[in-house]
């Protein structure tokens, strides 16, 4: 195995709503904790207060989660950015306007004057200078993966496709109640030219009722869950099998993940951020036992729920 091998413990690799709080945020995953070196998420509730980002050698991807944010940022030329990111209803109303920050760039985040305020960001380190970018959501490409009951909505917010970047890469998922996604169980953990690419990979979790399922389903008591995987490669030594709620974090230093099971009353959403020491491409190895997967899918329909109408105000087929 690598030097890339750790302990397979779920406290090292999942971790509960509000157990990485620093500082004003409500999630800070960094180079802070042990094993970890190439993505960091932070995620943040501006109702209350104004955040900062200092500058330094990262590359950074602004994602409001819920409700819209105010970015006054400083490139580092010395220009001075002022960018109103309108956000979404929630995460599960479409793709959403985002900025990317270059190193070098600080950074001041403003909640919306009215309504939620809640807001992710992406980053990577890396030492390029590409340019300041605001991504519209009408530029994001909606991507409708799987087949059948594996079937899933991807957002492509900071893909290579989408934005310049050093080492960032940033998509979303929708998965449809009772769905499974990040299936079949794959891994991106050696640098293998032109068939898998080497990629630390944050998974943030969230979930809402799905349209039609019962009103108890929307209760305080609720407690909806989903499922995560995540087992050992060659490579790397990991275990996890988890209940996941809003708010949690399961990162990936490597091994083969998935599948993500979405509960049948809820719909399952996640923020994925990788990057790596290679190239800025996302290349993969489906786990041997499951590779017929895609195969099956040949002979399944797509899931009829997607993909989801975007709207403004928070309604979903």
């Amino acid at each position: 195995m690598t030097d890339r091998t750790t302990a397979a413990g779920q406290e090292a690799w999942f971790h509960p709503r509000a157990s990485l709080a620093s500082d004003g945020w409500e999630l800070v995953v960094d180079a802070s904790l042990d094993g970890w070196q190439h993505t960091g998420l932070r995620t943040a509730d501006l109702a209350s207060r104004d955040l900062e980002l200092p500058a330094g050698e990262v590359e950074r991807l602004i994602v409001p989660l819920e409700g819209g944010c105010l970015v006054q940022a400083i490139t580092e030329d010395g220009a001075a950015h002022e960018v109103e990111l309108e956000g979404r209803a929630s995460v599960f109303d479409g793709p959403t306007d985002c900025l990317y920050l270059p190193p070098g760039a600080s950074a001041t985040l403003s909640g919306s004057a009215t309504g939620p305020r809640r807001v992710a960001v992406a980053e990577a380190p890396a030492t390029t200078r590409h340019p300041l970018r605001r991504i519209g959501r009408d530029e994001v490409p909606v991507e409708l993966r799987g087949r059948g009951r594996a079937s899933r909505q991807v957002h492509d917010l900071g893909t290579p496709s989408v934005l310049d970047a050093e080492r960032l890469i940033v998509c979303e998922v929708i998965t449809p109640a009772g769905n499974w996604s990040s299936y079949p169980p794959h891994k991106h953990d050696e640098e293998l030219p032109g068939r898998e690419s080497q990629l630390e990979e944050i998974y943030y979790f969230e979930l809402a009722p799905a349209p039609g399922a019962p009103a108890v389903a929307a209760g305080a008591e609720a407690d909806p869950y989903a499922l995560f995987a995540a087992a050992s490669s060659s490579t790397t030594e990991i275990e996890l099998d988890v209940r996941v709620r809003s708010g949690d974090v399961a990162l990936l230093p490597g091994g083969f993940h998935g599948p993500a099971v979405a509960p049948p009353t809820h719909d399952l959403y996640y923020l994925n951020v990788m990057a790596g020491p290679g190239d800025r491409v996302w290349r993969i190895t489906d786990e041997p036992a499951h590779e017929w997967v895609r195969e099956a899918w040949l002979h399944e329909p797509a899931d009829d729920r997607l993909p989801y109408i975007r709207t403004t105000k928070g309604a979903r087929p």
